[in-house]
């Protein structure tokens, strides 16, 4: 119980510490506070408060007393981080009186479904950050080496992966936190989407036989109704597809609606390539 208490206790400080840190980043070097903003500053961010602790426990636990003592100080881990986010969202509320005074978001969405059923629903969107976490190691470790093997193209991931609602004024306390985790989240969801978007017209051009399937997905993935073949076709049209599409091993093979597509003529032999038939 001693070394449980231990772990707990300095698994609290240290988030804390770390998050003072970020407090007193601007103003040491606003140079180094907008890098942790964005990518890769804010993977180290968010990695180190999120992911690095539930490892800390894993590790400590398993020294301490194998797997099962693993699971357990994985578990205190988790614990620690939410004492650790609720003492930082009450501390920040209690610095800025004004604003806690005036309009916020938890206020609104308190009076439109409940406090309590508020406050349990956005904690428990918590259960989706490790989803994310892996989301976002699979762009580091999966996506890159497609770039050398198939020339899909390179993504710059700052212009998806950073956070900048923590400038918008009077987001303090609870409102900040959890909105700061969606921005993260929905960069890393729209960065993984994109990466999507060439792995599936590369490899499996063909529409879904069910038109609701095609028109939920084209929202994500616009080539389904602007490129891929019939769900009903012969594999001469898909063949036929993706040599319209990517015509030779020179130039980046995204998806048809890239951008990038707009601004390069795609030629075979210095023609402009032929339709797919059909």
């Amino acid at each position: 119980m001693l070394a449980a208490s231990i772990f707990l206790v300095a698994t609290v400080v240290a988030i804390l510490l770390v998050v003072g840190l970020l407090h007193l980043a601007p103003r040491l070097s606003r140079g180094f506070s907008d890098w942790l903003c964005k990518a890769p500053g804010l993977d180290l961010v968010v990695f180190t408060l999120t992911v690095f602790p539930q490892i800390a426990g894993l590790i400590v636990g398993a020294v301490l007393g194998g797997w099962h003592m693993a699971l357990g100080y994985l578990v205190l881990a988790v614990v620690a981080q939410c004492v650790a986010m609720i003492i930082w969202m009450r501390a920040h509320e209690l610095a800025h009186p004004e604003a806690m005074k005036g309009p916020r978001i938890k206020k609104v969405l308190n009076a439109r479904v409940g406090p309590v059923r508020n406050t349990v629903a956005v904690w428990w969107t918590a259960w989706a950050v490790p989803v994310f976490a892996l989301i976002r190691l699979a762009e580091w470790f999966v996506y890159p080496p497609l770039i050398w093997l198939t020339n899909f193209p390179r993504y710059n991931a700052a212009d998806w992966i950073a956070v900048s609602r923590q400038k918008h004024e009077n987001l303090v306390g609870a409102d900040r936190i959890w909105c700061l985790y969606c921005d993260w989240m929905t960069g890393v969801w729209s960065l993984g989407s994109e990466m999507l978007r060439n792995v599936e017209s590369f490899w499996c051009p063909i529409r879904y036989a069910s038109p609701e399937k095609c028109d939920n997905c084209s929202i994500d993935f616009p080539d389904i109704k602007g490129g891929w073949t019939p769900h009903d076709g012969d594999m001469a049209g898909v063949a036929d597809t993706l040599a319209h599409h990517y015509p030779g091993p020179d130039g980046v093979n995204s998806w048809f609606g890239h951008p990038q597509r707009k601004n390069a003529q795609l030629t075979v032999n210095g023609k402009p390539p032929e339709g797919p038939k059909g």
